[in-house]
């Protein structure tokens, strides 16, 4: 497998979950997803750290979240740890130089992301303390 994508790591696990990389963009999008029956199907891909909607997912038990912005002391990093979701913050794709910078980040760079990870499958690696990777699978 190779490593696509990088971020900050939200706690440290030796969980490695898989699935097709699904964006959810909306509340609308996140009780969908629950409702299907196939929230353990998909790692979730949204675009903040603070993106509190995203909650009933987790309670519900994601497998993953991917985050394009937020460090670990944001809301999704606090609660992936609470719920033990492996979590990659703030990631950016390996082969490219486009990083989140707070205030600095233009839209292409979250079109990038997510042209490039969504309905892919991946895996998540989150046994390095600092560090989490995206893993393309497919």
């Amino acid at each position: 497998m190779q490593v696509i994508a990088e971020g900050y790591n939200a706690f440290e696990t030796d969980k490695t979950p898989q699935g097709e990389v699904k964006y959810l963009d909306s509340p609308q999008d996140v009780l969908d997803i629950v409702q299907s029956g196939k929230l353990q199907d998909y790692i979730l891909l949204v675009r903040g750290g603070t993106t509190t909607f995203l909650t009933p997912a987790l309670s519900m038990g994601a497998s993953g979240v991917i985050t394009m912005s937020g460090a670990p002391e944001s809301h999704l990093g606090i609660l992936s740890r609470e719920f033990q979701i492996p979590c990659v913050m703030t990631a950016h794709l390996t082969d490219s130089d486009s990083r989140y910078a707070v205030g600095d980040t233009d839209e292409a760079h979250f079109i990038e992301i997510t042209k490039t990870l969504v309905g892919r499958t991946v895996q998540l690696s989150c046994d390095d303390a600092e560090i989490g990777r995206v893993l393309i699978v497919d």
